[in-house]
Formats: structure tokens, C-alpha cells, sequence
């Protein structure tokens, strides 16, 4: 993806369910679980570059013993951060102690981090600033463990508000009103009534209250806890969990929104938000990972036994098709099939766009996520190669010397565009950062035929639009083709996501700017303002979630006039060559990810009410010229 947009986190949970002397005598360290940890967050730094943060649980530690701790840190590689200072303690505890370092029990005890749960969170900051004190997990300590509380989640909540009046409806006193600070208070609102409602049973009977402590935690209903806190959550998430008692959890949103895996043996319980995560760490077979039913909670008691247990009913499984677009590491199996058939699915569109004029024609990609889809739009080019050979040999069309030149053909392909990873663009006046942001990518030279060739650059998506236009179309256009031909993976983005990912103001996306460009060149733009009054006047009532009243812009054009007008946006003055602008269709998308067809960005089409209520009140602040967040 050319244009930086941040996006869905990732989260990381383990639980050990052997004694902490099973690790030593197998694995010959104690720090297993903390490796393995270690290991499943570095596999998913891709989902956040921002901070990170981990926290621990030591099960059945004595009073007096430290049996929660967490680390976060925003540095520029916060997990090694994280994970060095740990590493490092762990070696000063041995080092102060020496009589002590074979000790395993005394190891456990005594080291800080060291326990039988982890869980791990890593931080892309979509609103909010990048401080410590923003990162998971969450934590709400208490002197009963089975109150204690550390969250972490890959999500973002559209009723907020609602939420934020709820906690005050209940007596609390919130200190932040973020989804992040509800989330943890809802939870640990239910949490707190579960505790009482057993304390106040097992009270009426023969026990001390030591004793009714431990009988809290040997029967709390933590899907009962989540039933409560969930049931009115509108948004897409993958919330992890940590008890104080040792009891933890994910749940999942309803329509699979936000992803999350499991694996499970007799050693291990591992969840975490990408497959390759678990297949990497852990060394087992694709098969052996499952995926966290829509709707369910993977729940792991305090003795460590998992199971998945419904929070809500299931919906139509939507999951994000981002994830497959660009987000999640492509070296997932299905993942890289899925990319492979997205760049193999517009291979239509694109030699048509050529005239299928291949002789003149460069094939190249930016940036090298999109490499995949560009193997398999090359898989696609030489399959209608073969096509066109076998029908040409068929008809007897060629001669000797053009049969022979036709079979040695292959496709052009060249990396032509190299991005400059240590340039910075810190000047901040506008006229010099312009032409810093210019050569943050470079190009490959004397490759291109001038004024003849045309270039097709495959890119993952085009959200903005701005990189283009002020860098890649013009870095491209002084290596002199004829045409320049960017290539979109995705679809239009047309509409904003409020699930995870930072796209939640209309006018910076390209699409949308077009769909405007379009209305004024038709006469429409009145339109921009019966549309606002649509949406003042259902505001307040079910009609404002109900129905999204910016597809009624977007329906006055087809997809290819709103791309043409693209093409005309991101060609900037003074560039010489034909540009032009190719998306993906939808329908070639669905096929690309069967099974992952949450695409509201490109239709419009919300999972949940909250996220029909954005899009509108995102198109208000638009007309209202507010430059705040939509949710």
C-alpha cells in the first residue's frame, strides 16, 4: 500500500498448562512461555509498530508474591524493548542469587515476569496519542485475584458514547472515554457483580471466607461475565483476557470482523491474530490451528482446560477483506492463494488496457506486499500468452519467423520502484517536504523504452491517493513511457472503517474526492446537501443506522467513470505521459476471498448498525467542515 494508513493490532496469548518444572526438564529453561511469547509477537509485528505490551499471571502464588506484572513500551522496537528488560532481569536474578539459579521454584517466585499465562498486544494507534499509557494490556487490580483484570484487543467500538453513559448508569466514574477504558470497565463491572453474587451464595453456607475465595474462583462464570459485558458492544473486535486466579479468554466480534486462531495440545494453549504466528512459533501443521468461532469466546479455566463457548448468536460472517488485501503476512497458505487470484483476476482488465500490446508493456509493483498479486497477474499474462499461442498454431496465422519470435516471448517485468526506507520527510514547509516526499522512492533506470513503453504497476490498494500523485506517478513519468497504468488490488475505497482501521474522514479518500469532481461536472453538487439533509434529519432516530445515505452520491456513476476521474486527480502538472487508473471489481474480489467478504469500505455495506451510523455522521462532518473523529 503506497499510502500509509494504520491499522487492525495484534494480540498474543498463551497458556502453559504443564508445571513450571515440565518447561525446565523438556526445554531446559524456564522462560518457555515467555520465548514462545516472544516469538508470536515478533511473528505479528506487522499489526503494530506504535508500542507494545505484556503481562503475566502467576497461578496460586502465595500472598505476598507478585502475581500480575506488566511491561509496555512505545520505543521505536518496543517488543525487543519489552522482551530485552525482561531478559534482563531473569539474568540479575541469577547473577545476585547464584545458590539459587537451579532453583526453579524459588525462580518462579522470585521472578518478576516469569507465570503460567502471557498475554501479549501489539499497538497500531488508530486516534489518541502514542503514549504508554495508551498501550494494552489494560489492567484493573484488585486484592481478590478473581476481580483482577488485564485486557488487550484488536478492535474498535462504535457506540462509545453509549457505552461511556452505561458505566455511569452503573454508579462508576470513568477516568477516559475511550473504547479501550469502556471495554475494560464493562468487563470488570460483570466481573466484580459475578464475584459478589458467589460470595453472597457460598456466605449463606459453612465457610470461612479464605475458603469462599477459593470456591469463587474454582466456579466464576466468565461466559456469563462476557454474555453481560458483550451483549451490547457494537464494533469489531478480538478482545484477550487475563484474571487475576489464572482463568483467561478471546472473544470474538459476531461477524468475524477482527481474526483470531487458536492451537491447542498438552502443553500448550496459544491464540494469537495470524495462523503463520502459531505455525512459526510453535512448529506444527496448518491443520492444527483453528479459527475462534464469530460470536464465541475461547475460554481457558484456572486448571487450563479451553473451550469455546457462544457470547452472543452468530452472524453473517464478514471478516475483513483487508486482512486478505494487505494486512496479515502473506505467508500464510490461503492468504497467499487469495493474492495470487486477485492479481490473476485483473488480468482482463489490464490487457485491455494495453490493447494487449505486451511487445511494449512493463510489469512491475509497489510495495512489496503487493508482490504476490503481482505473481499472479504475471501467472495470468503468460496464461493468455498460452491461450493466444495455441489458438494462433491452431489457425495457422503465423509464419515461420513469427511463430518463432512468439515463442520465445515472455512477459517484461522489472522492479522499477524502490522505496527509501531511512529518507525522512521532516521538513515542514509545504513547498520543500513536496519534493522530499518525491524521492522517498526511487526508480530502476535505462529499462524503459522511451516514449513507446507502458508501465502497469501493481499496487495493494490506492486509499488517498496523495503518494501518487506527489511521488510514484511523477518518480515514474521522468523514466519517459508513453502511458503510466497504476493497478489497485482493492476496490475503490469509498467509505470509512470504524473496526480497526484509521479511515474515518470521507474527503481523504481518492474515491471520494472524484465521486465529487463528478457530481460538480454533471451539475449535480446540489446533491451534496439534499444528501446532508437526509442525514440531519434521521440523526437521533433508527433510520440514521439503518441506512447509509452516501451510496445515493456514489450510485449516480459507475465504478469506470469514478476511476477515470481518478486517473485525472492523481496525474499531477506536468507530467507527460497517459495515466490511468485500474481497480479491482468487487465481484472479482469475493472470488479472490470467498470466505471473507466484509467489504464496506468498497460498498457501503455495515455488519453492524454503529457502522452505518459512521459512515453518515462521517459525511456531516465532511459538510460541516469538522475535522474530528466520526465515532
Amino acid at each position: 500500500m503506497s499510502d500509509s494508513i494504520k491499522h487492525e493490532c495484534g494480540i498474543a496469548l498463551i497458556r502453559l498448562r504443564k508445571p513450571i518444572e515440565y518447561y525446565v526438564e523438556k526445554y531446559g529453561t524456564p522462560m518457555y512461555g515467555v520465548n514462545k511469547l516472544y516469538l508470536l509477537m515478533q511473528k505479528q509485528h506487522n499489526r503494530g509498530q506504535d508500542g507494545a505490551g505484556v503481562a503475566s499471571i502467576k497461578i496460586n502464588a502465595l500472598p505476598g508474591i507478585d502475581y500480575i506484572n506488566r511491561f509496555r513500551s512505545v520505543k521505536t522496537r518496543a517488543i525487543d524493548s519489552i522482551f530485552g528488560k525482561i531478559g534482563k532481569e531473569f539474568k540479575k536474578l541469577k547473577e545476585d542469587n547464584p545458590e539459587q539459579a537451579n532453583n526453579t521454584e524459588w525462580i518462579w517466585e522470585n521472578m518478576p515476569f516469569l507465570g503460567d499465562v502471557y498475554l501479549g498486544h501489539l499497538r497500531y494507534g488508530t486516534h489518541g496519542l502514542n503514549s504508554v499509557d495508551n498501550c494494552h494490556p489494560m489492567v484493573r487490580e484488585n486484592n481478590w485475584r478473581s476481580r483482577s483484570l488485564a485486557v488487550a484487543g484488536n478492535f474498535n467500538m462504535t457506540n462509545v458514547d453509549e457505552q461511556f453513559a452505561k458505566l455511569i448508569e452503573l454508579g462508576q466514574h470513568p477516568k477516559h472515554k475511550t473504547d479501550t477504558t469502556t471495554v475494560l470497565e464493562k468487563i470488570g463491572h460483570f466481573l466484580d457483580e459475578e464475584n459478589q453474587m458467589l460470595f453472597d451464595e457460598f456466605k449463606k453456607g459453612d465457610y470461612t471466607n479464605k475458603e469462599i475465595t477459593n470456591l469463587i474462583e474454582k466456579n466464576l462464570n466468565l461466559q456469563r461475565v462476557l454474555k453481560r459485558a458483550c451483549k451490547d458492544f457494537d464494533g469489531g473486535y478480538a478482545m484477550a483476557g487475563l484474571t487475576g486466579y489464572g482463568a483467561s479468554f478471546v472473544v470474538r466480534d459476531p461477524n468475524g470482523i477482527r481474526p483470531a486462531y487458536y492451537y491447542v495440545d498438552d502443553e500448550v494453549v496459544v491464540i494469537a491474530s495470524e495462523k503463520p504466528a502459531i505455525k512459526t512459533a510453535f512448529d506444527i501443521d496448518y491443520n492444527q490451528i483453528k479459527e475462534i468461532t464469530p460470536g464465541h469466546a475461547l475460554i481457558v479455566d484456572k486448571a487450563g482446560n479451553p473451550e469455546l463457548k457462544e457470547i452472543m448468536p452468530q452472524g453473517e460472517k464478514l471478516s475483513c477483506s483487508f486482512e486478505r488485501i494487505y494486512f496479515s503476512r502473506g505467508n500464510d497458505p490461503e492468504i497467499y492463494n487469495e493474492r495470487l487470484n486477485m492479481g490473476r483476476l485483473l488480468c482482463n482488465q489490464i490487457l485491455e488496457a494495453i490493447d494487449y500490446n505486451l511487445k511494449d508493456t512493463v510489469f512491475s509493483y509497489i510495495p512489496n506486499t503487493a508482490e504476490t498479486s503481482w505473481l499472479g497477474m504475471m501467472k495470468g499474462i503468460e496464461d493468455y500468452l498460452r491461450t493466444y499461442r495455441k489458438n494462433a498454431i491452431l489457425n495457422n496465422q503465423l509464419s515461420e519467423t513469427e511463430l518463432d519470435e512468439i515463442l520465445q516471448y515472455k512477459p517484461r517485468a522489472h522492479k522499477l520502484v524502490i522505496k527509501d526506507a531511512k529518507l525522512r520527510t521532516f521538513i515542514t514547509d509545504n513547498s520543500s517536504r513536496d519534493d522530499l516526499v518525491t524521492h522517498v522512492y526511487d526508480t530502476t533506470y535505462e529499462v524503459i523504452k522511451k516514449n513507446i513503453d507502458t508501465l502497469v504497476v501493481l499496487d495493494d490498494s490506492i486509499v488517498r491517493g496523495t503518494t501518487l500523485e506527489k511521488s510514484i506517478i511523477k518518480m515514474l513519468d521522468k523514466l519517459e513511457p508513453k502511458r503510466i497504468i497504476i493497478v489497485s488490488c482493492a476496490p475503490q475505497i469509498r467509505y470509512p472503517d470504524c473496526y480497526g482501521i484509521d479511515m474515518s474522514r470521507v474527503k481523504e479518500f481518492v474515491a471520494f474526492r472524484a465521486m465529487l469532481a463528478l457530481l460538480d461536472d454533471h451539475g449535480k453538487s446540489n446533491m451534496v446537501q439534499e444528501v446532508y439533509q437526509k442525514c440531519v434529519e434521521a440523526q437521533g432516530t433508527p433510520a440514521f443506522q439503518e441506512k447509509n445515505y452516501v451510496q445515493e452520491l456514489f450510485n449516480q456513476f459507475t465504478a469506470d467513470e469514478i476511476s477515470a476521474k481518478v486517473s485525472q486527480i492523481v496525474k499531477a502538472p506536468g507530467i507527460n505521459a497517459e495515466v490511468q487508473v485500474i481497480y479491482q471489481t468487487i465481484e472479482d474480489l469475493h472470488q479472490a476471498c470467498p470466505n471473507h467478504k466484509g467489504d464496506w469500505y468498497f460498498t457501503g455495506n455495515y455488519p453492524t448498525p454503529g457502522g452505518t451510523g459512521v459512515v453518515n455522521r462521517a459525511f456531516m462532518n465532511f459538510v460541516e467542515n469538522k475535522g474530528g473523529r466520526a465515532y
